[in-house]
């Protein structure tokens, strides 16, 4: 599948921004089942200083500066990605969870050190007893991995409800866990905790939905960015799960980046001078492409 992505964010402030410095995840990374052909940010104002380099977990990142007074600013992300549709490894012959957990103590492969850096604590995720407990009513003694991350999956889907208003981007997960309520951003992370109190590897995912007003399987978090989670299964790589649509993602999400949680891979992270009060408004809009 070939796929058209347009990401515009545009600020509007009370009074002028004087000057701001903007870092964007906002560009599709390359990945075994897909690729950026094309992408082209647009800015207005336009910036005098832009530039691209990668971050620290390989991830596309655009870094630019505006240094004369403004009262609005747009940024427009245009790509175009290609997607092999993802075959899931048979949930049945995946390893115990428990071997998952323990081989990666030992795995000297350059994929094991990989994956051990997202079995720790992030600044959004941390382990606690309550991730723990509700994480064990799906991994049974010896259950195999991926049909107990699908188990878990199913119950947060089935316990937990997606409010937009329900949360912001900072709200912790012990609050999420009491009112049952969040956003994909949550719902990622709190699979995340109890993966990783567990001892399992799991990295956040950004990226988005394709999208589709009408028919009959849509995808809740499409139109705007969207978030899920890759599991790291012993003999098989990283196994990406979606909890908000309960559902193995394919070929209908699109990467944008990995981290260890939101805060690795926020799509917009900057500073500013002035501005006053400020409204924020996204448009996500991900068509599919004659091949």
């Amino acid at each position: 599948m070939r796929y058209r992505v347009r990401h515009t964010t545009t600020y509007a402030y009370s009074s002028a921004v004087s000057v701001c410095h903007n870092k964007l995840h906002l560009c599709p990374r390359q990945c075994r089942h897909q690729t950026c052909s094309f992408h082209e940010l647009l800015l207005f104002p336009e910036a005098p200083v832009v530039s691209r380099s990668g971050d620290y977990f390989g991830n596309p990142v655009t870094f630019f500066t505006l240094q004369e007074p403004h009262w609005a600013l747009t940024m427009t992300a245009n790509s175009i990605v290609e997607i092999t549709p993802l075959e899931l490894p048979p949930l049945a012959v995946s390893a115990a969870w428990e071997d998952a957990r323990d081989g990666l103590r030992h795995d000297r492969s350059a994929e094991g050190l990989e994956a051990v850096q997202f079995v720790f604590d992030s600044p959004y995720v941390a382990a606690s007893p309550e991730l723990l407990a509700y994480a064990e009513s799906s991994f049974t003694p010896r259950r195999p991995l991926l049909e107990a991350v699908r188990d878990l999956t199913e119950r947060i889907h089935a316990e937990f409800t997606y409010d937009p208003g329900a949360t912001a981007v900072n709200t912790p997960l012990g609050d999420v866990m009491r009112h049952r309520r969040g956003v994909c951003q949550d719902f990622a992370h709190l699979q995340i905790g109890c993966l990783r109190a567990l001892g399992l590897a799991v990295r956040y995912v950004s990226g988005y939905l394709v999208t589709q007003s009408s028919g009959p399987n849509p995808l809740i978090g499409a139109e705007a960015s969207h978030a899920w989670l890759s599991v790291y299964c012993p003999g098989h790589g990283w196994v990406d799960v979606d909890p908000t649509n309960n559902m193995w993602p394919s070929d209908r999400h699109i990467t944008v980046a990995i981290g260890r949680d939101y805060g690795d891979v926020s799509p917009i992270k900057g500073v500013f001078l002035g501005g006053g009060n400020h409204t924020m408004e996204v448009a996500v809009d991900v068509m599919p492409m004659p091949l």
